[in-house]
């Protein structure tokens, strides 16, 4: 019994023998007898698990912060020309326009416009821009902002009648919702 003890106290550092001596183990005869019912070791091993925990916690948390990040890089990466866009589309608006125009004494003008407007929209379709089609479609404020209302018997109620300016998606981002024309 003698020497269990004193292996025990060998085996307990020197501070901790102390402080135990001091708070726990006043009886000299139960002096370490059972080391794992020790006060100050049970107080080191609560210590020990908390500062565990707090570690898989703040590891947790690096993960998570890492993860966000690679998301946010690779958002940040697939709308990076989203502004540009929203820029050249009033361009694409008065291209249109001017197409639209009846013009015969300027033939050549308009064939100029309309080959621009062709390679205008071709560049932006290889790039993910599509209209939003929603003429003659049930009316979605996800993507269409009605200007807008007329009544309409023959047309079902909450279709769109008419476009007033066209809306975009790049890629599955909204870059402006369409101005529509709404039946009632």
């Amino acid at each position: 019994m003698k020497e269990e003890k004193k292996k025990m106290e060998e085996e307990l550092p020197k501070e901790h023998q102390e402080k135990c001596e001091k708070h726990c183990c006043k009886d000299q005869n139960k002096k370490h007898e059972h080391h794992h019912e020790c006060e100050c070791q049970k107080e080191t091993e609560n210590k020990t698990k908390e500062l565990n925990e707090k570690v898989l916690r703040l590891s947790a948390e690096m993960q998570n912060m890492r993860r966000r990040y690679e998301e946010e890089k690779a958002s940040m990466a697939k709308y990076e020309g989203s502004e540009l866009i929203k820029n050249l589309l009033p361009i694409l608006d008065n291209f249109e326009r001017a197409i639209a125009m009846d013009t015969t004494e300027n033939e050549k003008y308009l064939e100029g416009f309309k080959m621009i407007y062709a390679n205008m929209i071709t560049t932006l379709k290889n790039i993910g821009v599509e209209e939003i089609e929603c003429l003659h479609k049930p009316f979605d404020p996800k993507y269409m902002e009605a200007v807008l209302t007329e009544e309409i018997i023959e047309e079902e109620q909450g279709m769109v009648l008419d476009v007033l300016q066209k809306g975009y998606m790049y890629k599955d981002k909204l870059l402006r919702p369409a101005m529509v024309k709404v039946n009632e």
